[in-house]
């Protein structure tokens, strides 16, 4: 199922159903984070607001974007503060949605849906401040390699949604090329053990 098909038909149930892969990505965005300061934030993907609450903790100005209808619609009910900002766009597309720059960006379970990383790393070079952060937060390329990829039940069956594996050098090397140096790569389990699969593999990058 093409992305924004399967998030906007996910949305109504993305926040109840049983999700590991979201509620470990969520605590490790906020461990990698915990210790940064940032007062401006580019949240890509930021679904049905699972991060954008925290986040709005800690920015002084966050712009949320994602692709789908649904999943914005989500988000909005949920946070209604004035220092936060809501933006439906494709980032596959040229980056039209802001001219500024931030302090932070984060993709949180978006750039395995992405084919190719390397524009996107060119786009996003544009807007983070020198001394900037980029957070990732994605389905870890073993898990991957596994086999897993996000997907949801329906009254019709098991839907899976497009997703592309990528390699960890396919994270590291574009950020390098495009101004960016690694601050700290690590991995989450399932109940912190060491002995299974990684589930979530986080990056932090910073700009030069």
């Amino acid at each position: 199922m093409n992305v924004k098909q399967a998030y906007n038909s996910w949305a109504a149930q993305y926040d109840t159903n049983d999700n590991k892969t979201r509620d470990l990505e969520a605590r490790a965005l906020q461990t990698t984070l915990a210790g940064t300061s940032f007062n401006s934030c580019l949240e890509i993907g930021c679904g049905t607001g699972k991060n954008t609450a925290w986040l709005a903790t800690k920015a002084t100005r966050l712009l949320c974007v994602d692709l789908t209808e649904a999943m914005l619609e989500k988000a909005k009910e949920k946070i209604k503060a004035p220092h936060v900002h809501f933006v439906q766009a494709d980032i596959i597309e040229e980056w039209h949605f802001t001219h500024e720059q931030f302090d932070l960006a984060t993709f949180s379970l978006v750039l395995e849906h992405i084919e190719n990383l390397d524009d996107i790393f060119r786009k996003l070079s544009t807007k983070i401040s020198n001394g900037g952060y980029v957070y990732i937060g994605e389905l870890h390329p073993f898990k991957q390699y596994a086999g897993s990829k996000a997907r949801f039940e329906t009254t019709a069956g098991t839907q899976v949604v497009t997703c592309f594996n990528h390699h960890l050098s396919d994270f590291i090397q574009p950020a390098l090329q495009y101004g960016f140096s690694i601050t700290a790569i690590n991995e989450y389990f399932d109940a912190d053990d060491r002995n299974a699969l990684p589930r979530i593999l986080t990056i932090l990058l910073q700009k030069k």
